[in-house]
């Protein structure tokens, strides 16, 4: 269908701010697809923030030192935060933030595949500071300059927390590295096996990823799903020599002529498993999201019970 003259201009104007670099703010006109994009994008990253709490935060009271337990738990509240950074971000959309959460609790959002994947050593606690953590920082930086200026601006200072959990990840697998033969057996362990699951969390390949075209059109995105998995891989590789630590892939291999890591063939049919539900913690995740909702709702109530008295007091007092 042809469309309307005034929506046409106001779409000319509006791709022509994304040309030209400018940021787009919620009182802004923007085409429905852009805004449906934004919220898919936004509220999938924050269900990811706020489900990224269960893996680790079942180590913060089994953590091997007063210090670890406590670098541990800021980092599980740091994640609550910018879960709650982004939920706010898909409000000035025009999104509950309510029906977000229900979207989550009944499976019809989605969050990040690496968190359907068991933390079974303090090992992993590591690995996932280096690896997971590691990768959002190379998709979130790039999501810092987002046509978006709510979506954008999160992602500063969610990027300079992302890098204290990287580091503090990267240190315990220092540490592990350099311990007994157990510990350092322990740690390769846990690369074999978040090593490919890690490379899945940037998306399908370019070929197969059916919203990276608009993404990248809107300049929400600014690499493809590709070039984020390059870069990490390419960041990765030195890190884990230095650690003496080995990769998980038998094709592995430095392009001389590129200067790039070139790496395996990645198994998308665990990947697409994993995201119907299928993967090895899908089910204990979304219960454990389910039951906390449910404990919670008290505090929901008496918070709005609450709101609602200072409403009728001040309504009192203008009267």
């Amino acid at each position: 269908m042809p469309v309307p003259t005034e929506e046409a201009a106001l779409l000319a104007a509006f791709e022509a701010r994304i040309a030209a670099g400018e940021s787009i703010e919620p009182k802004d006109w923007m085409p429905e697809r852009y805004r449906k994009q934004l919220t898919r994008m936004m509220s999938q990253h924050a269900h990811s923030e706020i489900v990224g709490m269960l893996p680790e935060g079942n180590w913060i009271t089994r953590a091997p030192s007063l210090r670890r337990k406590l670098s541990l738990l800021a980092k599980v509240q740091d994640e609550a935060g910018h879960g709650l950074y982004i939920y706010c971000g898909t409000e000035t959309l025009g999104v509950d933030r309510q029906e977000l959460t229900e979207q989550l609790l009944d499976g019809r959002a989605k969050y990040s595949s690496i968190f359907n994947y068991p933390t079974l050593t303090w090992a992993d606690v590591g690995v996932i500071g280096w690896l997971v953590d590691g990768a959002a920082i190379v998709n979130q930086t790039v999501l810092a300059k987002a046509s978006y200026g709510p979506y954008a601006r999160a992602m500063v200072r969610i990027c300079k927390e992302e890098n204290f959990h990287k580091r503090q990840g990267y240190e315990v697998c220092m540490v592990l590295s350099k311990g007994t033969p157990a510990q350092k057996a322990m740690l390769q362990d846990a690369v074999n096996r978040f090593w490919w699951p890690s490379l899945m969390m940037f998306g399908p390949s370019d070929t197969n990823s059916p919203n990276s075209a608009e993404l990248l059109k809107w300049r929400v995105k600014r690499k493809t799903n590709d070039e984020l998995r390059q870069r990490f891989v390419n960041l990765t590789v030195p890190q884990a020599i230095a650690l003496g630590i080995t990769i998980p892939d038998p094709d592995l291999k430095l392009n001389e002529a590129t200067g790039d890591w070139e790496f395996g063939e990645i198994d998308w049919s665990e990947f697409h498993a994993v995201l119907k539900g299928e993967g090895p913690c899908n089910h204990e995740r979304m219960a454990a999201r389910q039951a906390a909702h449910k404990e919670g709702e008290w505090v929901r109530a008496a918070a709005t019970a609450y709101a609602e008295k200072q409403k009728a007091r001040q309504a009192t007092a203008a009267a």
